[in-house]
């Protein structure tokens, strides 16, 4: 029996291929400190859970596709609050931000078309667009330049009659670049001028840092027809294993042609949505400290990593994650070499290998992912952790 190519064409996760190691290496008792996937230790605010213990419905029915009109409305609110205005039937709610993506890439790309996406990018773009048969022309950006776009020159070059669109997060996940105005608007003009999408991820937008400002597509008035806005309350409000997200756009007949995959796979969990309103009535205050929380853990890491021999990597703006090119001859080999054989004082680390974020072949094999999302204490137990396994590692490039 054969399979399809689309599913063996797919990518395994890069950030999750490798937990088995990780399983193993905490069955002979050791203690792994996870940096390698974007799981906030936040709690999650006490009013989702309170809401979901007071649903006293005799029947959990079917919702509506498009989502409960209250979370809707709430949606709606938040983006006031960011000077984005949307109306009821400009939002569709998706199972987390996963299948917004897919749904955004599923409605403006057919079988055989190109999606634009800056590298090093978040590896499930690269998988959800291989589910459809769709290809990732890389913008390849450096870790030199902190992972900023390179010029719109450069941009055009790779943009032919199958580009239909651009996907990027904004902040930046895995590398947690924050785009200036400047390349936001840069993005907005080539998409006018050749007549192309915009699927803006914008989870991440309150993790911005150093008091930057943050330009969102959704500011840019003369492209509103052709922006996708891809949100969720994973990382916004530590509530990833909820699985709520939305996706958005002014472009009413684009909403309207979603809708039809929305309806195919019935509807998001009543539950989940019910709680999701009242986090998105979360007082402002949580996410100010959450911010201050992670700029906090994010300066920890980089000033650790910056005292690490042969390891480099600009200071990260925003999100929760910074991507670090290591002294080593491979930083996959490097992962499963700390977790199968390596531990100091009973504990080791596990990173994400970054090349796994590239199209293109052979970038990323010597950097990794590392997200901050652990407590201080333990981010600079774990980084000590890191810069004595780079010290004994057999591949180290600098021995």
């Amino acid at each position: 029996m054969e399979f399809s190519k689309r599913i063996t064409g797919m990518q395994e996760s890069p950030i999750r291929k490798l937990v088995p190691y990780a399983q193993q290496a905490k069955a002979k008792g050791k203690k792994v400190f996870h940096l390698n996937i974007g799981q906030p230790d936040i709690e999650t605010p006490a009013s989702f859970m309170d809401t979901i213990k007071q649903f006293d419905e005799k029947v959990l029915a079917y919702t509506l596709s498009q989502g409960i009109p209250e979370l809707i409305k709430a949606i709606i609110d938040y983006y006031k609050k960011n000077d984005i205005y949307f109306e009821d039937d400009e939002v569709l709610i998706t199972n987390g931000g996963s299948e917004a993506i897919m749904f955004a890439i599923i409605a403006v790309a057919d079988a055989g078309d190109e999606i634009l996406i800056p590298e090093p990018f978040y590896t499930n773009y690269n998988g959800f667009s291989a589910a459809v048969s769709v290809s990732v022309s890389p913008i390849t950006c450096q870790a030199e330049t902190g992972f900023h776009l390179p010029s719109k020159q450069a941009i055009e070059e790779v943009i032919n009659p199958k580009t239909k669109a651009i996907l990027l997060s904004n902040p930046g996940n895995p590398t947690g670049v924050v785009y200036t105005r400047d390349e936001i608007h840069m993005l907005a003009e080539l998409a006018a001028e050749y007549g192309l999408y915009i699927i803006a991820d914008e989870v991440y937008r309150e993790f911005v840092y150093d008091g930057l400002a943050y330009t969102s597509f959704g500011h840019i008035k003369s492209i509103q027809d052709r922006v996708i806005i891809v949100d969720s309350i994973s990382k916004r409000y530590s509530a990833c294993g909820a699985r709520i997200g939305s996706l958005a756009s002014k472009n009413k007949e684009l909403i309207k042609q979603i809708l039809k995959l929305c309806q195919g796979r019935l509807c998001v969990p009543t539950l989940e949505q019910i709680g999701a309103v009242k986090l998105y009535q979360t007082p402002d205050s949580y996410l100010t400290d959450i911010n201050h929380e992670y700029q906090k853990r994010r300066d920890s890491v980089f000033k650790s990593l910056n005292q690490i021999h042969g390891v480099f990597c600009k200071k990260p703006a925003g999100a929760f994650y910074v991507v670090a090119k290591l002294p080593v001859d491979d930083a996959e080999k490097f992962v499963i070499w700390m977790l199968n054989d390596f531990d100091d004082q009973g504990a080791t680390v596990m990173l994400a290998p970054a090349e796994g974020f590239y199209a293109t072949p052979g970038l990323g094999r010597d950097e990794a992912r590392i997200a901050y999302i652990l407590k201080e204490n333990d981010l600079e137990k774990a980084m000590d952790i890191l810069q004595k396994a780079l010290k004994a590692y057999p591949g180290n490039t600098l021995a």
